[in-house]
């Protein structure tokens, strides 16, 4: 059985629980403990997911492997365009989304002493919004999700980041792409359980 390595309100580990079970993949949980997992993660951080004699980490690449592995085609095709459109949706929620929205996460939910600057809670804020207002703009021309017509592994790690913005205390411009999207989200048993379950 698959397991998986981290807390479980963890946005990351919550990628993998969610691609999980839209796959119907069985899987154990874990807490992370230094002293038992150190050696699966250089970095200590989770999720990692140990699969038989494999140790994974990075979340986007575990629900990538996951799809390759198990007959995950209909969350991320083989083909390489399809493929490459949901990739680079995934990536630039890793790198673009996720550096936009750090400072004013850390200082408006974790209440982070190190961001307490309000010139740039505010900045990280605006840069957030923007960004968010792509994703937005992208679904207006989808019309249904952010690849294309169909739920993939990009609504995943999208729609966890989208709650994310919802749930942290800000200004936030009215996004209606993004308001429908998230309904036909909610739609769906594995998001009811990992994606808009009350955790940032």
């Amino acid at each position: 059985m698959l397991k998986i390595v981290g807390k479980a309100s963890s946005i990351n580990v919550r990628k993998v629980l969610w691609t999980c079970a839209e796959l119907g993949l069985p899987f154990e949980r874990e807490e992370w403990n230094d002293a038992a997992h150190a050696a699966l993660n250089p970095n200590r951080m989770v999720p990692v997911l140990v699969d038989g004699d494999l140790a994974l980490w990075e979340s986007n690449t575990i629900c990538r492997y996951l799809c390759t592995q198990y007959d995950g085609e209909a969350l991320l095709p083989r083909e390489a365009e399809p493929r490459a459109q949901v990739e680079q949706w995934m990536d630039w929620q890793a790198t673009e989304l996720n550096t936009a929205w750090r400072y004013a996460f850390m200082a408006l939910v974790r209440q982070s002493p190190a961001h307490a600057d309000a010139a740039q809670i505010d900045a990280s804020s605006a840069s957030w919004n923007r960004h968010m207002g792509i994703l937005d703009a992208r679904l207006g021309q989808t019309g249904a999700y952010i690849a294309g017509p169909d739920f993939t592994l990009a609504d995943i790690v999208l729609g966890l980041s989208a709650n994310r913005w919802l749930m942290t205390p800000m200004a936030r411009p009215d996004y209606p792409h993004v308001a429908a999207w998230l309904g036909k989200l909610e739609a769906r048993a594995a998001c009811r359980l990992y994606g808009r379950n009350g955790t940032p």
